[in-house]
């Protein structure tokens, strides 16, 4: 089983070929990543997510084992496929997150081959399985996110609305009191 890859990243039109000690791996991946990869050749690492079958062998490729996971939990799902569990996953943890707790079916047939009874029967599945954004922890944050996501929820600020803001930036690079400012700005301005 490939479980990670490393190496340079080549684009092709709806996967990536990842070259690493002479040979090419062809991943699927989100089409985030994919828009974000900007350069033929490209350095690129990726947890990877091996889909064996009787009749094909498929990498999927993800930048961090949150997103993994997640994929795997979808795909655990009953008429899920991984090619529908990773347009799922590419839409983002914090926003599958909030829409399984709040039982947001627009957003789960936004995704082609997902109709209203697979929605009901994903949020069903995923709700025990997620708990509470809090209980869920994914992602631990830095030292500094903490700062900023206790001072926020010190002022009232809803957490999921909060780690949003926090995963666009880059709060390590910044000043914290500017880093608090522009968090505010973005939860103000949605």
């Amino acid at each position: 089983m490939i479980a990670y890859l490393q190496g340079q990243a080549l684009i092709k039109k709806d996967h990536l070929v990842i070259l690493t000690g002479g040979v090419g791996y062809l991943v699927y991946v989100g089409n985030k990543l994919l828009s974000r990869v900007s350069l033929n050749g490209q350095e690129l690492a990726l947890y990877i997510y091996s889909h064996i079958k009787e009749d094909r062998f498929e990498l999927y490729g993800f930048q961090s084992e949150e997103e993994l996971e997640i994929f795997k939990m979808l795909l655990a799902i009953s008429g899920v496929g991984p090619k529908t569990a990773l347009a799922l996953a590419d839409a983002g943890i914090n926003q599958l997150i909030d829409a399984v707790q709040q039982a947001k079916l627009s957003f789960f047939t936004s995704v082609p081959r997902v109709g209203k009874k697979l929605a009901q029967k994903i949020i069903i599945e995923l709700k025990p399985k997620l708990g509470s954004f809090k209980d869920l922890n994914l992602k631990t944050l830095s030292p500094k996110a903490q700062d900023i996501m206790d001072a926020l929820l010190g002022l009232g600020f809803e957490e999921n609305t909060v780690q949003i803001a926090i995963d666009q930036l880059d709060v390590e690079n910044m000043d914290l009191r500017v880093a608090i400012k522009t968090v505010i700005k973005m939860t103000t301005n949605q």
